[in-house]
């Protein structure tokens, strides 16, 4: 956050849900949602009443198509929407409980730049994960730690808030690139999105706060979410985002060490410039032409 940047005590809160063939499952949630800024509901090219029941419970919704497939581009389009002062991440499944929101929001305005939801720490819990799931997530969690030098306890999953404007420093792909002529992903598209963020936010150094939260069974459906297949798939991410922001420190070492070196060489040009004393009491000193400054060094 910049130093300049004034959050508000009273943040217009975002919802952000990604729904794919939800309809019955909008029909449960989405009444019990609080008073919010904006809800944003991310059709992911649904064949059932998904975006109709979206717009006859809440009238003001906004309705936003994803442009290529995944929760993880889902997301995305609607990051790209947003309007408010804070975003939450809230499935359509019915496994997130809308009564968490105030929560997490609140960990937001007593000065975190991100709340970060937990199955495993006090008030957290779940009804849905199974014994499989469970020793995957908690190896991958344990990984991550190691690896990234993080210290989350719950790397997947996928209930968070956080500030809007933290959005530039997560750099998440763009909604207008194409997709793939294969019929694949992009990467960062997939269910790998939680892991991708967690990473991001730490190699940004923001400062995170795990809130407290339990996960609800699914109603109605079957969930998109292979445990095997995608576990692979944040493992692989766990892996990408080291080297990402080992190349991202590496960057910004380089910058430094040729703003220094350039700043060096402009010193050396400045005093070059200076006349020297004039030898005789008829010579005036010649003022020396200004030395331009650099782009990029300070006023």
């Amino acid at each position: 956050m910049s130093a300049t940047t004034v959050r508000p005590r009273d943040p217009k809160v975002s919802v952000v849900i990604p729904a794919r063939n939800e309809a019955r499952n909008l029909e449960i949630i989405l009444p019990k949602l609080p008073p919010v800024h904006e809800v944003i509901l991310v059709d992911g090219n649904s064949v059932d009443d998904t975006v109709a029941t979206a717009q006859r419970l809440l009238p003001d919704v906004r309705i936003v198509h994803q442009t290529r497939k995944g929760k993880g581009n889902a997301l995305a389009c609607g990051f790209e929407a947003v309007t408010g002062d804070v975003v939450v991440m809230f499935d359509a499944d019915c496994s997130a409980d809308p009564d968490e929101i105030p929560r997490f929001v609140q960990a937001l305005v007593d000065g975190a730049d991100v709340a970060k939801g937990t199955r495993y720490s006090h008030g957290g819990g779940s009804d849905d994960i199974t014994l499989l799931r469970n020793v995957g997530n908690r190896g991958l969690n344990i990984l991550c730690n190691v690896i990234l030098g993080t210290r989350y306890s719950d790397l997947c999953y996928g209930y968070n808030a956080f500030w809007a404007d933290v959005l530039p420093k997560i750099g998440l792909l763009s909604s207008a690139l194409p997709r793939p002529a294969d019929g694949s992903m992009l990467w960062g598209d997939g269910f790998e999105i939680e892991t991708v963020l967690t990473c991001r936010w730490s190699a940004a150094e923001l400062a995170i706060t795990e809130v407290g939260s339990h996960e609800k069974l699914r109603v109605h459906g079957t969930s998109n979410l292979n445990a095997v297949t995608d576990g692979i798939r944040v493992l692989k991410s766990i892996m990408h985002e080291r080297r990402r922001a080992a190349d991202n420190r590496a960057g910004r070492l380089a910058s430094l060490s040729g703003a220094a070196a350039l700043g060096g060489a402009a010193a050396v040009s400045a005093v070059s410039t200076v006349p020297a004393a004039p030898t005789s009491p008829d010579v005036a000193p010649v003022a020396a032409a200004p030395v331009p400054a650099l782009e990029g060094d300070a006023a």
